[in-house]
């Protein structure tokens, strides 16, 4: 029987690199860029003292080097210093990985050796996936999951000891995406304009500090569907479609059946009264969310919901051409906030 694989979080490695616990090599991969960056930076500001980085820390980006070049440093004594450092960013363009492979058969217990391999993990049929899987610490950091945006910006700010409304965290989850580090950016533009004694992030502030309008944004316009305000909806669309070069239709749908397939999978929900519950059943970290949810039950059968994710498979069709010679995409949108409405 093979070993088991050890499974490394962000968690259990940075609790590690803080304890001062550094292993020989990292494989830092997956589509999620903001933790590999987290991770590797910790490592370049803090597994050497700052007087012995200048002889021991290297950072080479895979373009301007070659796999043998990093053995051959890796295999190298540090200088006047317990270890050395060695990280290799945009580790994915590697192509030829038998060198690393030989290394790994003898790493050099004084180097710590970093792969950052963004935009995706490596194939893990791979010689050289196998062999990380048993010499190296591996970690893949997958794409952030919708649900779990809001939490990451309340807890991001949480411990800069800032607080956020609810209808702030929707309009920057809605607008920014899953990109944590463009959301990152966004929200220190947020905590550097705070006044000293107001530590509390509204839409307001989001509007001021980051641009985004606090009436006229996605999470208003699913608001106003959730609570059947068609006056709100259809006024919210009509500045979308004067607006469409920074709202294009294919941005709105997108956001839009976000919520409404986490409401399709809510109506088979045990406790659907239930705030905690709600929100433990569709995996949501940060439970207020889920009033969202609880209001959609509330305004949208399970058939009709499932008639609108339909209908926004169409319209996200259409957007893009298909079956559609003519239709412009303020038109694309009146449409489906019709069919949502009624």
């Amino acid at each position: 029987m093979a070993a088991r694989v050890q499974k490394h979080t962000f968690d259990s490695i940075m609790r590690d690199l803080r304890a001062g616990n550094y292993a020989p090599v990292y494989m830092l991969m997956g589509e999620e860029g903001y933790y590999i960056d987290k991770i590797s930076d910790f490592i370049a500001d803090n597994a050497l003292p700052e007087s012995e980085r200048d002889f021991n820390q290297t950072i080479v980006y895979a373009a301007d080097t070659s796999p043998m070049n990093v053995a051959e440093m890796a295999r190298r004594y540090p200088m006047m210093s317990e270890r050395q450092v060695i990280i290799v960013k945009e580790a994915q363009g590697f192509k030829d990985w038998s060198p690393i492979e030989k290394y790994l058969d003898n790493v050099m217990p004084t180097t710590i050796l970093v792969f950052c391999h963004k935009h995706g993990s490596m194939d893990k049929r791979k010689k050289i996936t196998l062999k990380l899987d048993q010499k190296a610490v591996v970690f893949e950091s997958p794409k952030v999951q919708e649900a779990a945006l809001p939490k990451f910006i309340v807890n991001y700010l949480k411990e800069k000891n800032v607080e956020i409304e609810h209808a702030a965290v929707g309009i920057i989850a809605d607008h920014i995406g899953q990109d944590l580090n463009r959301v990152v950016t966004e929200l220190d533009k947020l905590v550097v304009g705070l006044d000293g004694n107001n530590r509390q992030v509204t839409p307001e502030i989001v509007e001021s500090k980051i641009g985004i309008s606090k009436d006229f944004n996605v999470y208003e316009l699913k608001n106003a569907l959730i609570n059947r305000d068609v006056l709100k909806a259809n006024i919210i669309t009509n500045y979308f479609d004067k607006n469409s070069k920074e709202w294009p239709v294919q941005r709105i749908v997108p956001a839009l059946f976000g919520y409404f397939q986490n409401l399709m999978i809510a109506q088979l929900a045990p406790d659907k009264n239930n705030l905690y519950e709600l929100a433990k059943f569709l995996g949501f970290g940060y439970a207020k969310i889920a009033e969202e949810y609880m209001a959609g039950l509330r305004t949208f059968s399970a058939s009709k919901t499932k008639d609108i994710i339909s209908k926004l498979r169409e319209i996200d069709a259409k957007s893009k051409g298909l079956d559609n010679p003519s239709t412009s995409g303020g038109e694309l949108l009146r449409e489906l906030v019709y069919f949502i409405l009624n």
